[in-house]
């Protein structure tokens, strides 16, 4: 089992990395973008030792993370959505150095690289916490509701880390452009999550009392 999931990891990550490489250096034009390579480093080395520490402490987690097909039709289009967003904020980033359009200074790059940094910290922690995250909205056999930790703070704190890990990437990368692109993204993680405690509420035993526990989904104080 290990062996079938360890291929499959290896095998979505080479795919991952290469599409990110073209996303961001084809539109660049060179290799010299510092930025892209600041941003390829920050997100690949630390998957892949959370995909280590996974395979060996939990492979059935990493394989419900490997898997991203979704069978909601309202969940296909936030991931098409999302799709979208993400060639369309490389793109743009990749042109944006190539044609200076608007160049973001030295320290915003480290400033949001170790912001980005900090918010994989806080989703690796939600990793840690809750075993059931699939990456598809699904009740799994013998779920139960996580309340301890982050998820005694909001209901959704790992919506909330890749919230901020997304909204990073563009600065670091150095387009605020792009930024504005990936600005999309809280909207479409609002609209997963209406559809997701939807689910939840219906299938989950306990999820009710617990929305009356933890108020708010991804922001202390604010929603």
């Amino acid at each position: 089992m290990k062996g079938r999931i360890l291929l499959k990891a290896l095998a979505k990550f080479v795919f991952g990395f290469l599409l990110v490489m073209i996303l961001v250096f084809l539109p660049a034009g060179s290799f010299d973008y510092w930025n892209g390579w600041v941003f390829i480093g920050i997100l690949f080395i630390p998957m892949f030792v959370i995909g280590i520490v996974l395979i060996i402490k939990n492979p059935e987690l990493l394989e419900k993370r490997l898997n991203a097909k979704e069978s909601g039709s309202e969940q296909k289009e936030v991931i098409f959505l999302s799709g979208i967003m993400f060639v369309a904020g490389f793109v743009t980033a990749g042109l944006n150095y190539r044609f200076r359009w608007l160049i973001m200074p030295d320290w915003t790059v480290i400033l949001f690289s170790v912001i980005f940094l900090l918010s994989y910290l806080m989703y690796a922690e939600v990793l840690r916490e809750n075993t059931y995250l699939s990456r598809t909205v699904e009740i799994q056999n013998n779920q139960r509701v996580i309340d301890t930790g982050l998820y005694g703070i909001v209901r959704h704190p790992m919506y909330s880390a890749t919230i901020l890990m997304f909204l990073s990437i563009p600065l670091m990368l150095g387009s605020f452009i792009s930024f504005l692109i990936f600005l999309i993204y809280p909207f479409i993680i609002v609209k997963r999550i209406r559809n997701e405690e939807t689910v939840l509420e219906s299938g989950l035993e306990g999820y009710t009392d617990y929305k009356k526990k933890v108020k708010y989904r991804l922001v202390p104080f604010l929603w």
